[in-house]
């Protein structure tokens, strides 16, 4: 894994710490969010420190040969407490604060154990990406290569296991979730065991750097991913159901918005179209058009004709929420022909119904999920509906 592809991986961590960090400020009290903030900047730490061109300004910058070593073993240490951390805040109950409070006191033990063993051993010759066989048996530089491996095995292995534990008693987002997050901990973990196997190798005799310089980088950066991913996706999925949707209730509406088109342009009723909005903002926007024209179509709408129309559907078996929605399909678009036949006839020679018709309507326009089935009246009354029909039969039939 070369210098890049640690940064890409770091850049990509921090890209998300930086989408969670307005929350951060917002709810700074918040210990899942706090927890999960740090495991983000961690990881993205991990991979910078561990990057071939960041170790040897490190080295070069300090002035003392594999000084980068140490400062990378213990943002992983950190980074696996973090992670272990992060289950157990998000899972909760009675015992969540001792449990952190011994995990972060167990790590932090660990990371003075890595700097007192860097400090008591002796590491002169500069290795970028295999200090872990080259210095495997090393008095002391050995012993924190093997303390940091087991400490990251540790936390990994617990945090697979208690993800995919709770996996199985959850459903929905929150399950695919964990089973990710758990599929990206048991990465993690191989990422501990290829280089304990190259530094038991080396302690035989044998030499297996592709475990250190190859595997391991790569289940580390596959690790990253899912970690971030299993963490995300319980956080996203209400988004993305709510962004599905608004699309399709704006996509329902089209219709409705089709009949009112005319009187929509005619008189500029229809706001202005947003850019790069969101579903919901684009379904807001095609809601207020409407009820600008269904205001403005106020005084042609037909109240006898909406009352007929209302009461056949009730007959032929329709619900109340259903039989208003076709009474009102069959009342916009005589309204809306009406309008614009006044609007665009000659020096006043239309002579079909007036503004200010006595009518018999609801006092109040259809709300969101009314206009819904409003549209959907239309579609089910088809071409009846566009020609005029003022036959109630016409928007009563079974959709």
């Amino acid at each position: 894994m070369n210098g890049l592809a640690h940064y890409l991986s770091c850049a990509v961590l921090w890209l998300g710490l930086a989408a969670r960090a307005p929350d951060l400020v917002r709810h700074r009290r918040d210990p899942y969010l706090r927890s999960l903030c740090a495991v983000l900047g961690l990881a993205g730490l991990c991979f910078l420190l561990g990057a071939p061109p960041t170790v040897g300004a490190v080295n070069r910058l300090s002035g003392v040969p594999n000084l980068a070593a140490p400062l990378t073993y213990a943002s992983i240490t950190a980074y696996s407490a973090a992670a272990q951390v992060l289950i157990v805040q998000w899972r909760g109950g009675p015992r969540v604060r001792s449990v952190v409070r011994r995990w972060v006191l167990a790590y932090t033990l660990v990371v003075l154990g890595i700097a007192v063993t860097f400090a008591l051993g002796d590491a002169p010759v500069e290795r970028r990406t295999d200090l872990d066989t080259y210095y495997a048996t090393t008095p002391f530089i050995g012993q924190m290569i093997v303390l940091y491996l087991a400490a990251h095995l540790t936390a990994a292995t617990v945090t697979a296991v208690s993800a995919l534990r709770w996996a199985r008693q959850v459903r929905g987002a929150l399950r695919v979730g964990l089973a990710v997050l758990g599929a990206g901990a048991l990465c993690n973990a191989g990422y501990s065991v290829s280089r304990l196997a190259a530094v038991a190798a080396r302690w035989s005799g044998r030499d297996w750097p592709v475990l250190v310089t190859g595997v391991s980088p790569a289940a580390a950066a596959v690790s990253a991913l899912l970690t971030v991913a299993g963490m995300l996706i319980p956080l996203l999925a209400p988004w993305a159901v709510e962004w599905r949707r608004a699309g399709r209730a704006y996509a329902r509406l089209a219709p409705l918005e089709r009949v009112l088109d005319e009187v929509l342009t005619r008189r500029a009723l229809r706001l202005p179209r947003p850019r790069l909005a969101t579903p919901a903002t684009r379904l807001m926007w095609r809601q207020t058009s409407i009820h600008n024209a269904l205001s403005h179509l106020a005084p042609y709408l037909d109240g006898a004709l909406y009352d007929r129309v209302r009461e056949a559907a009730l007959r032929a078996g329709d619900d109340a929420e259903r039989a208003e929605a076709r009474a009102w399909a069959a009342v916009v678009v005589p309204a809306a022909r009406d309008a614009e036949l006044r609007d665009t006839a000659p020096g006043g020679t239309y002579g079909g119904p007036r503004p200010g018709t006595p009518r018999r309507l609801p006092d109040r326009l259809p709300g969101p999920e009314a206009l819904g089935r409003v549209a959907d009246a239309l579609v089910a009354a088809g071409p009846l509906a566009a020609a005029r029909e003022r036959d109630p039969a016409a928007l009563t039939g079974r959709a």
